[in-house]
């Protein structure tokens, strides 16, 4: 028998911003390294089915920050993998909610396995992309400063590659 895996619903458990009133938002950057030294990306559409971004949402209260990214990375790409320490955090607008300010926290997560079966298959598609690929496509700003971090903090540690 298989398992089914199913994306969490809601928001009775969502945390919110003391500071902005809005959402606390968690996410990661999938990576893996080539041979040939370089970091690749794993990135996802929207919901909707286009744009370029990485998995994020809502930090609930029974998680701690690094379970939410990898709950994220699950339910959006279908991938598992290990967290890495914070890249940082960033306070954004909502695009939906234009009256809303969210907090951002992001998280390198070195990719160990790719689902073939995963919660949010049907609505997103995920692709492995260069970082320039993804620093000319993402419009999320502070997405792309976040994987500036990643960058820099490995171009920093080669020998942990």
């Amino acid at each position: 028998m298989a398992a089914v895996l199913v994306a969490r619903q809601g928001r009775e458990l969502q945390r919110y911003s003391k500071n902005t009133g809005g959402r606390i938002v968690v996410g990661c950057i999938p990576y893996r390294v080539r041979c040939d030294g370089e970091l690749e990306v794993l990135v996802i559409t929207s919901q909707k089915g286009h744009g370029m971004m990485f998995p994020k949402g809502g930090w609930e209260e029974d998680e701690s920050m690094d379970e939410a990214a990898r709950r994220e990375a699950l339910e959006e790409a279908g991938v598992l993998g290990d967290t890495e320490t914070v890249l940082g955090f960033w306070h954004y607008k909502s695009r939906r909610y234009v009256d809303q300010t969210y907090e951002g926290f992001m998280f390198p997560l070195r990719v160990a396995d790719e689902l073939h079966q995963w919660p949010e298959m049907a609505n997103r598609k995920r692709t492995w992309a260069t970082v320039q690929q993804v620093m000319d496509g993402c419009s999320h700003w502070w997405m792309r400063e976040a994987l500036e971090k990643l960058v820099a903090r490995h171009a920093m540690l080669p020998s942990a590659l």
